[in-house]
């Protein structure tokens, strides 16, 4: 038996509970991992909330890394105690479980395990967002909510080395100050200041091409506002709320904008995509131009108060489980 964190109805983080369950030996083109680091991510809240619907009990968690600890038949490129990580496979808040093998990716020399586990969800979402959805070229101005978050951090500096203008929206001074240590050019508080007049104010009323919303429900309107003529919003998260129902009629009426809900999932279905997009991620870290602050490590037993700061806006940066 192995200690698991699930949740058997949906709720405030208070329905997480520490459970025993039994890890069996791997099927055929399965591995079993070992955990070392898991990583905590706004999606484990939405699953755990019902904003995403799960099939109940489930294992919380969507990110880890760790040891193989047995290999199932039919396995090759993997062995007893490669150091792997994953990403996309719900049930990642346990010490141990079996996964499939083609969706584990090996963690190079000079990445550690736990910021492996917190690179496969948020740098692997950067990768897509900033050189897929929208591929940003050096000297674009881009506005990026939540700037000082898991991912926004990550963000700030590829943009950074990109070569853009980085616009982020931060919650309080001490935010914004992270923020900038991290390369963001111009800090919002979006508390205190209209961020769709600073926006404006600091590109000379043109707008901006692409901005990158994780916030969601309160933020959506104004990020439409902050667009150029056929800018795109990239709607890749709902930190506040899902957003109601669209009108087509006023992305026309705002300069013919686009609108795009990706998700990571779809951006590395395939083996190759996978390898791909975490080769770049882990590339661009040992370059030493991107760098991986682990702010905040929990006990896995402490996943409710993990889940807790993070909704209560209390964390910046990455976030771990240490089994």
């Amino acid at each position: 038996m192995v200690k698991a964190v699930r949740f058997h109805k949906t709720g405030g983080p208070e329905v997480l509970q520490n459970d025993d369950v039994e890890v069996g030996e791997p099927g055929a083109g399965q591995i079993r991992i070992r955990h070392t680091a898991i990583g905590v991510n706004f999606i484990d809240t939405y699953q755990r909330s019902g904003l995403y619907p799960m099939q109940l009990p489930t294992v919380a968690g969507n990110e880890g890394a760790g040891v193989v600890d047995a290999v199932g038949s039919g396995v090759t490129g993997l062995k007893k105690g490669d150091r792997i990580a994953y990403t996309g496979l719900v049930g990642a808040y346990c010490e141990s479980r079996n996964v499939p093998a083609d969706r584990m990716v090996k963690i190079p020399d000079g990445i550690t395990d736990e910021q492996a586990a917190t690179l496969m969800l948020k740098g692997m979402t950067t990768q897509y967002l900033i050189r897929r959805t929208h591929t940003v070229k050096s000297g674009e101005t881009v506005l990026f909510h939540a700037a000082a978050g898991g991912v926004g951090l990550f963000a700030c500096q590829w943009l950074k080395a990109l070569g853009a203008t980085v616009i982020g929206t931060v919650g309080s001074k001490e935010k914004a100050a992270l923020a900038k240590a991290h390369g963001c050019d111009h800090t919002i508080l979006y508390n205190t200041e209209n961020f769709v007049e600073r926006v404006k104010e600091i590109t000379g009323g043109k707008g901006v091409p692409v901005v990158y919303d994780s916030v969601g429900k309160t933020t959506w309107e104004g990020s439409l506002d902050c667009l150029q003529p056929r800018g795109l919003l990239v709607l890749f998260g709902n930190a506040s709320g899902p957003v109601p129902p669209l009108n087509l009629g006023l992305l026309a009426q705002k300069g013919s904008l686009y609108v795009t809900r990706p998700t990571l999932v779809s951006y590395i279905a395939s083996r190759q995509d996978l390898e791909a997009t975490a080769k770049e991620v882990f590339d661009i870290v040992l370059s030493g131009k991107v760098k991986v602050d682990i702010t905040a490590r929990y006990k896995l037993a402490d996943a409710a108060k993990a889940h807790s700061d993070l909704e209560g806006r209390k964390t910046t940066g990455q976030m771990i489980l240490v089994p």
